[in-house]
């Protein structure tokens, strides 16, 4: 895919990875519309996007809405790149039921809201970037909701793989491990465990970038080269 002119959508572009994201997107050519829910951080991306649009994934009408303010104001749309997520942590049994759905509604129900507007936008081709994560192939004890929320999202992106190749759409799903993002200081509940040191996030971004180019369908941890890897 030619990113120059690329009619893109960043949703979740107040994040640390969205942003960075957004801002490398900008640098290759394309034409951003970026959401987000923080204004202040938001408004910070006023040099990497077309325009911002502020948006609580929590709201999945409103996911749907911003997919059409995209069109509207880009003429169309070539690619969305969806980087929202929260993370909680604690075993199964102390979970509070309040928590679980708000990680299920910002990590699985809104991302497959923005995913399927999108779809219909795109008749003629086009790229859909998801960011779920490794626990989708390797669930961690102590984060069984999250784990679980992540390996629903990256089924869902593995069937509409298959349902859309006809239409010429691309999907890459990308599951990277623990990323120096400061998400887990942000958790919903609990304190993170002991973590590995972060994956760069510069570095997951020009993956994310090769990617999209390549048309490649998967960016994951390859466990024998420790490395990050498209396929």
């Amino acid at each position: 895919m030619e990113l120059t002119g690329a009619r893109t959508l960043v949703v979740g572009g107040s994040g640390v990875l969205g942003g960075a994201l957004a801002g490398a997107l900008h640098d290759a050519g394309a034409r951003c519309v970026a959401t987000g829910r923080d204004p202040e951080r938001l408004a910070r991306l006023e040099d990497s996007a077309e325009s911002t649009l502020g948006l609580d994934v929590l709201d999945v009408v409103a996911c749907r809405e911003a997919v059409g303010t995209a069109v509207d104001r880009l003429g169309g749309l070539d690619l969305v790149v969806v980087a929202t997520g929260v993370a909680a942590f604690g075993s199964a049994a102390e979970l509070p039921d309040e928590v679980a759905e708000e990680l299920f509604a910002v990590n699985t129900l809104g991302p497959i809201a923005v995913v399927s507007e999108a779809l219909s936008r795109m008749p003629d081709g086009g790229t859909v970037v998801v960011l779920s994560a490794i626990l989708a192939d390797a669930p961690m004890a102590g984060m069984a909701a999250y784990s679980a929320n992540k390996a629903a999202l990256s089924a869902y992106l593995s069937a509409v793989r298959r349902e859309v190749r006809r239409q010429g759409v691309t999907v890459l799903d990308v599951r990277p491990p623990h990323l120096e993002t400061g998400l887990a200081d942000r958790a919903l509940h609990g304190t993170p465990p002991r973590l590995p040191a972060g994956h760069d996030v510069d570095g997951l971004v020009g993956l994310v970038l090769e990617g999209i180019r390549t048309g490649a369908k998967e960016l994951v941890w390859d466990q024998p080269s420790k490395a990050l890897a498209l396929r």
